[in-house]
């Protein structure tokens, strides 16, 4: 006899882990029996029931599953979204629940009908009072074998019967079984259509879920069902383009002469022009591109990244190999092959050390066509924003296209006289002024400069700088080419320096490859620091032009200018305060 919800085990005293081999919802729903006591000490793991001790040996373990029967474990309510799992849980429970059924009326007391339950029927009668030796036997056999009670007092109650305690457990399950035992019936008999409908069911769900989490995507069709239908009444010739258009990182084979193949493994459209692919456009970046690479011994094939790091790639045909300098000729029966974009194969294998170059170039074509053929319809952003059209060309020479004033198109206009820019780039000397103060720091005075204690002052060759130290009339600031001055066994520097003691001001210019010098009180030691004096950079811009033709520029001007450029005129020059480069506006 076999069940759909139950298993049993005979213990063996040293195992506590055994399998469950029916599903179920939720853990709490599987009951294990020990000797057909339930029990509560164990925990499901997955599908395997651990008990808390190993139960004895010969023990019948008895693992069973029991699924409410008073309650839905889902309740759908109008408007919710049908879930696949909500389903499921729902489908599962009554079919657990019919299996259980099935499984309690399998394991249910059952009389051979036709061998007992004639006698039976007659001697169950008179067992109160057992008139004959075959009653007596009746009633013994009831007694002591059928049911079997410890104590024949109880024989009345339920519970005093062997076996019959869990019915009463079950009473409300039993009741519902009867209830439906019709329903009960038709299900055992046809079980694996119900298994395959809620197989269906589990399948539709998906498949509803698939739908609902791509409804975007379905109102996008519902939208455009236009184009869909355009599509279906010419899908020959989709069939056609998907014949003809490839994707794949290999070259097809097979194929007719047009084919267009995307070139995955080096993301290129190709064409194939009946014998090899060629490239839709070019794979060069630019007009040309240049590789090198230094050869290994008799390395013949040259391909991927170079000795720069550049990726070899080129359009066939329009490429030039050299071999240490000398070029190379291509063809099969030359010097080397190259037909795939990314590969040259030399006939004869080179020396280690040879340098291969490949130059190859980019390929575009200019559409011809004739200058009458132009009219302002056909280039309407020639007009630009003074409305003029291309008959504005006729009689006019000199003529150049200028953007507009809106910057949105063209407009034609005279062409400036060329001119030549000359450029010198020189220092224009300032004057500085700084403020000085003094004030005790960790008991001793120090200069401040502008606020700042001690700092290195950095004096450009060229500039006038004037140190004011009326706030510190009894510290006369000073220089020197020795560190703390003469308090340090150094001398007073004076070249360019003067020192007016009524307004209480040192000022001093900073000649040419003037040395590093120091600023120090004439009284006291200590309070100074250090002064460098670098070479300036320019700082003033100086633009010579020969002014539309009007002016000449001399041999000696051309050969002063730091740099000269040549273009329209109309230019303004200055240089960048920050970086010193030179900026041009127009």
């Amino acid at each position: 006899m076999s069940f759909n919800a139950r298993v049993s085990y005979t213990a063996n005293g040293s195992n506590a882990t055994f399998a469950i081999t029916f599903s179920f919802i939720d853990s709490t729903h599987v009951k294990v029996f020990l000797d057909g006591v339930a029990t509560t000490a164990f925990s499901v793991s997955g599908s395997n029931v651990i008990m808390n001790s190993n139960p004895a040996n010969g023990v019948v373990v008895l693992i069973k599953r029991e699924t409410p029967t008073d309650a839905r474990l889902v309740d759908f309510q109008d408007g919710s979204v049908l879930t696949e799992s909500d389903l499921d849980k729902s489908a599962d429970q009554n079919f657990f629940i019919a299996q259980e059924i099935e499984d309690d009326s399998q394991s249910a007391m059952k009389l051979d009908l036709s061998d007992r339950f004639d006698a039976l029927n007659k001697r169950i009668i008179n067992v109160a009072d057992p008139t004959s030796a075959q009653d007596a036997v009746t009633k013994n056999y009831l007694e002591t074998v059928w049911l079997s009670p410890s104590d024949k007092s109880d024989i009345n109650t339920l519970a005093g019967i062997s076996g019959l305690s869990s019915l009463a457990t079950n009473q409300a399950n039993i009741n519902t079984v009867a209830t439906n035992i019709a329903n009960v019936n038709n299900v055992g008999s046809d079980i694996n259509k119900v298994i395959e409908v809620a197989n269906d069911l589990q399948e539709a769900t998906s498949e509803i879920e698939v739908v609902a989490n791509n409804v975007a995507n379905v109102n996008l069709v519902g939208t455009d069902i236009a184009n869909v239908n355009t599509v279906a009444n010419n899908v020959t010739s989709v069939n056609a383009f998907g014949n003809t258009y490839k994707i794949s990182p290999t070259a097809p084979t097979g194929i007719p002469e047009g084919t267009l193949w995307f070139d995955t493994a080096n993301d290129v459209m190709k064409v194939y022009d009946g014998n090899a692919f060629q490239n839709a456009g070019s794979s060069v970046n630019g007009t040309s591109q240049r590789n090198k690479f230094t050869a290994t011994s008799n390395q013949t094939t040259f391909t991927g990244n170079d000795d720069d790091g550049v990726a070899l790639a080129y359009d066939p045909n329009f490429l030039d190999v050299y071999l240490n300098g000398v070029r190379l000729v291509n063809g099969a029966s030359n010097d080397y092959v190259a037909t795939n974009g990314s590969s040259i194969v030399l006939n004869s294998g080179a020396s280690a050390g040879d340098i291969l170059n490949v130059v190859s170039f980019g390929t575009f074509n200019i559409a011809s066509f004739s200058a009458t053929a132009i009219t302002s319809d056909t280039l309407p952003v020639v007009r630009g924003g003074t409305g003029k059209t291309t008959s504005d060309l006729t009689g006019n020479t000199g003529k150049v296209l200028v953007v507009n004033s809106s910057q949105n198109g063209f407009d034609i206009a005279n062409a400036s006289t060329p001119e030549v820019y000359g450029f010198i780039k020189s220092f224009t000397a300032t004057t500085i002024n700084y403020t000085v103060t003094v004030q005790n720091i960790g008991g001793a005075n120090k200069y401040l400069i502008n606020g700042e204690v001690q700092p290195t002052l950095e004096l450009l060759e060229g500039n006038t700088y004037i140190f004011d130290w009326s706030s510190a009339t009894s510290h006369p600031f000073r220089f020197s080419t020795t560190s703390n001055g003469t308090h340090g066994g150094g001398t007073e520097y004076t070249t360019g320096v003067t020192v007016n003691t009524s307004t209480y001001k040192t000022q001093i210019v900073v000649g040419s490859s003037a040395p590093t010098l120091y600023y120090y009180c004439q009284y006291h030691s200590g309070m100074g620091g250090q002064a460098n004096t670098p070479e300036p950079a320019n700082n003033t811009l100086q633009v010579i032009t020969t002014n539309q033709g009007a002016d000449n520029i001399t041999n000696t001007q051309y050969n002063s200018f730091t740099d000269t450029l040549f273009s329209a005129s109309g230019f303004t020059f200055s240089i960048d305060g920050t970086t010193g480069n030179l900026i041009a506006t127009i």
